[in-house]
């Protein structure tokens, strides 16, 4: 049970007490972090985490991948957006309880299509739209180059009850609950 109190050291320093999906927060003791998905299918590195860079914050992890590797839903949820910027180019918003994960630069470009915004991704084989529910590990959009960027990856933020958590912080609890039970998950360095 050691193990147990580096977890919750964790994630009181990210300042998360409850898990997906949960509408109240919850101890993290009893949560399920170890069912939670890794986010890219085909990891390569991780390439600028969540903090302070340059003149502007990173409000999220990001992650390379080869251009066109699908991405994973991180936990069970609703698709809250479906959207396209300059920035974080083709965006996809899912909402578990009272946690937001927000994926950008995704292959294809955001559409509408009788007042409903979808992905649009020819080649993929996926349907994703706005108001659709997400199994965890689901694939729901591919690495793409679209926003400002320099790379093929994937923008991967995180929030709880609206305040930025970093990614790796939770990529870290999900590891250590893994290997706590025994379970696969691909070692990487966070």
């Amino acid at each position: 049970m050691r193990w147990w109190r580096g977890v919750m050291g964790l994630l009181v320093m990210a300042g998360v007490s409850g898990w997906p999906g949960s509408s109240q927060p919850q101890s993290v003791a009893t949560g399920g972090w170890h069912q939670a998905s890794f986010p890219v299918e085909q990891f390569v590195s991780y390439t600028s985490p969540f903090g302070p860079r340059g003149e502007e914050f990173h409000y999220g992890l990001d992650i390379a991948a080869p251009e066109g590797s699908y991405i994973r839903n991180w936990w069970v949820g609703q698709v809250v957006e479906v959207s396209q910027d300059g920035l974080c180019g083709t965006t996809l918003i899912i909402a578990s309880g009272r946690w937001r994960h927000i994926y950008c630069h995704l292959r294809g470009r955001a559409v509408a299509v009788k007042g409903v915004n979808y992905l649009d991704d020819p080649g993929s084989g996926l349907v994703i739209r706005e108001g659709q529910w997400v199994a965890t590990g689901a694939r729901v959009g591919r690495v793409g180059m679209t926003g400002r960027t320099t790379g093929p990856h994937l923008h991967w933020g995180l929030k709880y009850d609206g305040g930025w958590i970093d990614p790796a912080t939770i990529l870290r609890v999900m590891y250590s609950q893994r290997r706590a039970q025994n379970s696969p998950l691909p070692k990487v360095g966070l």
